[in-house]
């Protein structure tokens, strides 16, 4: 049983975070995560809250997810624990299975939350994203949808035009749009885990201008 990040009280956490100060991994057993770094906190302070964690695992060349539950509470807040190494076709389906399972849970308590965990690299803190009413589906977006796509490789692509981090949010706006239009998120399967966190909050970060432009957070395609 998982003795790190249990205990469902922020009191326990803070000293949890003292420990962590310097690094950016934690110990469940003899198993080992390593938690994304990203350089800002979102959420800092989630109360009544149980562990879900996700451990990389290899089997000669293959990647393996090791999935613990056996400390997650129904009507608490959920916080996944997901070692960064792990590509997302092995992470999301774990995580639609989990939303799943709790949604359908009798003991669900209204208001109650899913949250990823990180390491702000700034602060040396324990920091949370929110994972709310988010879709995932394992497609290419349906052809004639605006996407957004993260590769593996740091490239990014909207629709077929490859683009800079730096250049994203200018381009999106400069686009000639005739009529009200979503753009739709997607990323490789491939992808870490740590570098989805990144690109996540990269695009909630872009400020769209264009009254007929929006950018839909609902749902990712992963492929």
């Amino acid at each position: 049983m998982c003795k790190t990040l249990q205990q469902s009280n922020w009191v326990s956490m803070k000293k949890i975070v003292v420990a962590l100060l310097l690094i950016s991994s934690f110990s469940c057993g003899k198993k080992e995560i390593q938690l994304p770094q990203l350089g800002e906190t979102v959420v800092a302070d989630v109360k009544d809250h149980s562990p879900i964690y996700m451990f990389f695992e290899t089997n000669g060349n293959d990647t393996l997810i090791d999935v613990n539950r056996s400390n997650s509470i129904s009507s608490t807040n959920w916080l996944f624990n997901i070692d960064k190494r792990l590509p997302l076709k092995l992470v999301i389906p774990e995580i639609q299975k989990l939303q799943a399972k709790k949604a359908k849970s009798s003991h669900k308590k209204e208001g109650s939350e899913n949250y990823f965990t990180y390491m702000d690299k700034e602060k040396k803190t324990l920091a949370f994203l929110p994972l709310i009413d988010v879709e995932y589906v394992f497609d290419k977006a349906i052809l004639g949808l605006n996407t957004l796509y993260f590769k593996t490789d740091e490239k990014i692509f909207f629709n077929n035009q490859q683009l800079s981090e730096q250049e994203l949010e200018q381009y999106l706006n400069n686009l000639k749009v005739e009529r009200e239009s979503e753009i739709f998120i997607g990323y490789d399967k491939n992808l870490s885990f740590e570098n989805y966190l990144k690109y996540r909050l990269k695009t909630k970060k872009i400020v769209i201008t264009k009254l007929s432009l929006t950018i839909n957070y609902t749902k990712e395609f992963i492929y």
